[in-house]
């Protein structure tokens, strides 16, 4: 029987009712003591590295998760991280960057409803991610929710009450557990290497959401705080006036001062392509603008905040690294851009 190490950061899973709302606190014992049925799955054992909404969720509490694993790696078939779902898919985006090549699965999970209520959706999407963890063929980062399996680069949540809260974005669901059975689509590919663990993310990152009739500065304004800004453009991509002599204004001051802008679409589904529309298509050629293409937002903001904190030589390693395919994270890429 496999061995799964069930760690605990709070969330609604873990939540009651308090005279202010819903707050964490359940233990991952009182979690677990709710599906008794999990024996038959696999041994359990549990670990809390915080208690709290997820909201409050920070790069610091993904190094904590990062280290538990690292920590008990050798000691467990695989681990189950109970989490609440606002921030879900950028924990499970995160963690697919700072734990690399795990031929163990680490399963991010989480509830619509606290687990002690008596209808509720936690139950179920513990078991489940339990019987994934505890599966032959289960490796590297995914989220168990609502009876499917989502690579962890690729969940964006899309409802804030429903049970199908997250759905998987540019990318097939790779399983579902159903009947209490892993019910595979897509085969798992086996990892050559040992997996990799990294501790240091850079949270100099922010995110530009263009509007009609946006005014000119506001880049400016946050690229003297901020090191990176991911720039959620309309459509396929591309840039209005005011923000394009902006950029042609300040591009040549701002990389050397190693700033970042990174191109990505509002849209959520089929990618963005900057070369489609003579908006997008100059400003990218002219300054060899950086685009996450059919990524997430998560993983586009999770995966920078991982690259920059690990050392570069120049602006053609940093484009080299940020098109590398991590966990299924990137698959355009401009048509194999990267080569």
């Amino acid at each position: 029987m496999k061995k799964i190490l069930m760690i605990g950061t709070g969330g609604t899973i873990a939540s009651k009712q308090t005279e202010n709302g819903l707050a964490p606190g359940l233990t991952p014992n009182d979690i677990l003591a709710c599906i008794p049925q999990v024996k038959h799955v696999c041994g359990v054992e549990t670990l809390q590295v915080c208690n709290i909404d997820s909201t409050n969720v920070t790069p610091e509490h993904w190094k904590l998760m990062v280290e538990a694993v690292e920590k008990h790696y050798d000691a467990y078939d695989g681990f189950v991280i109970c989490h609440g779902t606002d921030t879900l898919a950028y924990t499970a985006a995160a963690l697919s960057y700072m734990i690399q090549n795990s031929p163990k699965p680490i399963v991010v999970t989480g509830a619509q409803k606290p687990i002690n209520m008596d209808v509720t959706d936690a139950k179920t999407n513990l078991l489940d991610s339990f019987i994934y963890a505890a599966d032959d063929d289960s490796e590297d980062v995914s989220i168990v929710f609502d009876g499917k399996v989502i690579i962890g680069t690729r969940a964006k949540k899309e409802r804030a009450k429903s049970y199908n809260a997250f759905s998987s974005i540019n990318f097939p669901y790779p399983a579902v557990i159903q009947d209490g059975q892993v019910i595979r689509y897509i085969p798992p590919v086996r990892h050559k290497g040992e997996v990799r663990f990294y501790h240091d993310m850079k949270d100099s990152v922010y995110v530009l959401k263009l509007v009609p009739g946006m005014r000119s500065g506001v880049l400016t304004q946050i690229l003297e705080q901020y090191d990176c800004v991911v720039i959620e453009s309309f459509g396929v991509g591309g840039l209005p006036d005011s923000i394009t002599a902006e950029v042609y204004e300040g591009m040549k001051k701002w990389k050397k001062e190693g700033k970042l802008i990174v191109m990505t679409t509002q849209v959520v589904s089929e990618g963005s392509n900057m070369t489609v529309y003579e908006v997008g298509k100059k400003v990218k050629q002219d300054f060899d603008l950086l685009e996450a293409y059919d990524m997430t937002l998560e993983a586009t903001i999770t995966k920078l905040m991982w690259l920059m904190a690990q050392p570069a030589k120049d602006y053609e390693e940093i484009k080299k690294r940020f098109y590398r395919m991590i966990n299924h994270d990137i698959l355009f890429a401009g048509f194999r851009e990267d080569k």
